[in-house]
């Protein structure tokens, strides 16, 4: 056999090969939409109408002003929780432009506790982890949510967010949370589709398989006693997935972190391809970083792609792109259950072939090295998951930052 001849024969195998992922993904996504419905359903543990409530901090770290700030730091302050409530709002430069959407919220909400710490001090290589160290020193309630500044939350956020922290064994509380485009311009209705049609079943089946633990940095709810058992925020001040680490953190105290069946928002604010490209490779690389083997093999999630890559190699059977088709079909199927189950606004449909192939191609591509860009600032992610600054690679990459 020549060489051209082998070459063809592999190329078939790989086809065959890609073919089959393909069809495992397609019955991957049907088990989701399933495992999404039951999620969604389960009843979500109450609190005692006349249980006192716990005293709440709620911790924000700000960086900048991002679309729909005012908006999603003024949902936390339109709170039905009969509990005392402060929130901390954090910064590191005192030119800070969220510090003016800090004091508007001051003036419209004078009745409410807010704190603002302007610290510029950097104890590791995460900056947004420095800026809670910083915070964390205004904490005065026994309860602490910690809370990324984009994110959307309805009125009863913190009372469903006590309720479970209150229940037996939970030493934990993080949300899972869907896609809010904030400009409904192309690439935020890309990223959407990536966190509702890609990050949400994934870890709905996960969770529902008993084959994952995660953290989100959505939220995280815990007591002020749970986080100086675990060395407070600076045990995390290197850590690239700083919400994984510590969520596993908390489980080592012997409790476990739950995660409701509600979601909240997450507002996508890309509006151009390059930053939806580096956005999504620093979620993909955080996710190869905690969990390779389970990165890995969520290859089989990307069926309609695979399904096109068999399509064109050769060798391809005339059922490829029955395949290719079914995949797709199977991805709108998805789509409509978590639309449902979750109660979702309707997903442009018609951009889920394009949303598929350009996350088969940022998947692939997460491979290819520990570069991420976070905040406007490059860095590369060591094996154990420690962030180290590009200016920094020139110096012992092992040396701690303070």
């Amino acid at each position: 056999m020549d060489v051209s001849s082998l070459a063809l024969h592999g190329l078939s195998w790989i086809s065959l090969i890609c073919l089959i992922l393909a069809a495992a993904g397609c019955v991957y996504g049907l088990a989701a939409a399933y495992f999404a419905g039951c999620y969604a359903a389960r009843v979500a543990p109450t609190l005692p109408p006349e249980a006192t409530r716990p005293s709440v901090t709620v911790l924000k770290p700000l960086c900048g002003l991002e679309p729909n700030l005012h908006a999603n730091l003024e949902g936390v302050l339109h709170q039905d929780y009969a509990g005392p409530v402060q929130v901390v709002f954090g910064v590191q430069k005192a030119n800070d432009p969220a510090i003016a959407v800090v004091e508007d919220l001051r003036q419209a909400y004078p009745d409410a506790r807010i704190d603002l710490v302007i610290d510029g001090r950097q104890h590791g290589s995460n900056r947004k982890v420095s800026n809670l160290i910083n915070m964390a020193e205004a904490i005065a309630h026994d309860v602490v949510v910690l809370a990324d500044s984009d994110m959307v939350v309805g009125r009863d956020y913190l009372e469903r967010l006590v309720a479970e922290l209150s229940q037996p064994g939970v030493s934990g509380v993080t949300c899972l949370y869907h896609g809010v485009p904030a400009h409904r311009g192309l690439y935020d209705q890309l990223s959407t589709l990536a966190i509702d049609t890609q990050f949400l079943p994934n870890v709905v089946m996960g969770l529902s398989l008993g084959l994952a633990k995660p953290c989100f940095g959505s939220t995280v709810a815990f007591t002020r006693a749970s986080l100086e058992a675990v060395g407070g925020f600076r045990a995390f001040r290197n850590d690239l997935a700083d919400d994984y680490a510590i969520g596993a953190a908390l489980r080592g105290l012997g409790g476990r972190v739950t995660i409701p069946s509600f979601t909240i928002g997450h507002t996508s604010v890309d509006t151009e391809f390059s930053g939806l490209w580096r956005h999504e490779l620093r979620w993909n690389r955080t996710i190869r970083t905690v969990d390779p083997a389970g990165y890995a093999g969520s290859i089989v999630t990307h069926a309609f792609p695979l399904a096109l890559v068999a399509a064109l190699l050769p060798g391809a059977g005339t059922g490829t792109l029955a395949v290719a088709a079914f995949a797709l079909a199977s991805r709108i199927l998805l789509c409509r259950q978590l639309e449902r189950a979750f109660r979702l606004a309707p997903h442009p449909y018609g951009l889920l072939p394009i949303r598929d192939i350009l996350s088969f191609l940022n998947f692939s591509w997460a491979f290819m090295s520990g570069s991420v860009t976070w905040k406007g600032h490059d860095y590369h992610v060591v094996a154990d998951g420690t962030l180290i600054p590009d200016a920094d690679l020139g110096r012992d990459a092992g040396a701690p930052l303070r």
